[in-house]
């Protein structure tokens, strides 16, 4: 079976796809085709949007889905009027909310992802900037500077962990790559050793490291099988020597993994 699914803002639609994919992954026997539609911010625009959800109506013969978080009431009006099951998240929990708090919330378009606080900003782009700079081992010497420091083999989830915890966080995180020549004693890089305090393992399932890596060099000695078995079995022995903290990231998104390293290693995060 397969539906449509919009998702309108009139900002950037981060916010609506987020609690639409939430809602929609409960429903996996159907196939969604995801449809955004940001800065939604006239009439005309409103209008523009309810005819794209009437012609996939009729095209699927079926209502299509729309996660709606349009502020502006009359925009919202325009859009009750599509022939799509409208699913007005700013409706839903706005007008309670302002009954609660008894005063009208400002109804200003774009909020959830404006600058608003500089300074978090500011802390946002420098976590970037440090995860960018500190990635893959290319620089160590600002290792006194990182909140927390991943390790682990070649494509193992490093990079796109640390950028996330960077961008959603504020972490400054570091990653460093051991490889087959760092397995012959078990003994941490020099590098890492005087931040021990600081690391965190992530280990992947030896099957799915392969089918990564063969992506990027297939029929390898570095993408096959008994290369990736032979890693990961060191890497787990060196993490329980060492008593590093690790987690199997084979069966996590990135948004898992790192809420898992957060609670894990106790951090606090510097953006609210």
């Amino acid at each position: 079976m397969t539906r449509t699914a919009f998702y309108l803002s009139d900002g950037t639609g981060i916010t609506a796809e987020t609690l639409g994919h939430s809602m929609l992954s409960q429903f996996g026997d159907i196939q969604f085709l995801q449809v955004t539609l940001p800065f939604v911010q006239s009439d005309a625009q409103t209008r523009e949007a309810v005819e794209k959800i009437n012609k996939a109506c009729e095209q699927d013969g079926a209502k299509p889905i729309v996660f709606s978080t349009l502020v502006n009431s009359e925009h919202r009006e325009i859009l009750h009027g599509c022939q799509g099951m409208v699913l007005d998240l700013f409706g839903a929990f706005l007008n309670p909310l302002e009954a609660e708090l008894g005063m009208r919330s400002s109804h200003k378009v774009n909020q959830s992802h404006a600058i608003r606080d500089a300074d978090s900003y500011r802390i946002r782009i420098n976590a970037v900037h440090f995860a960018l700079d500190n990635d893959d081992g290319a620089r160590t010497r600002h290792y006194d500077q990182a909140d927390i420091i991943l390790i682990g083999v070649s494509r193992s989830g490093k990079t796109p962990t640390s950028l996330y915890l960077a961008l959603q966080f504020g972490l400054f995180t570091a990653n460093y790559p051991l490889t087959e020549d760092d397995f012959d004693d078990l003994r941490l890089p020099k590098a890492l050793q005087e931040h021990k305090d600081k690391l965190f393992g992530l280990t992947i399932n030896a099957e799915r490291l392969s089918a990564i890596r063969s992506e990027r060099k297939a029929n390898s000695k570095y993408a096959s099988l008994r290369q990736c078995d032979m890693e990961l079995r060191a890497l787990e022995a060196m993490y329980n020597k060492h008593n590093i903290p690790y987690l199997d990231a084979t069966e996590l998104s990135i948004e898992e993994i790192s809420t898992r390293v957060l609670a894990m290693k106790g951090l606090k995060r510097r953006l609210q």
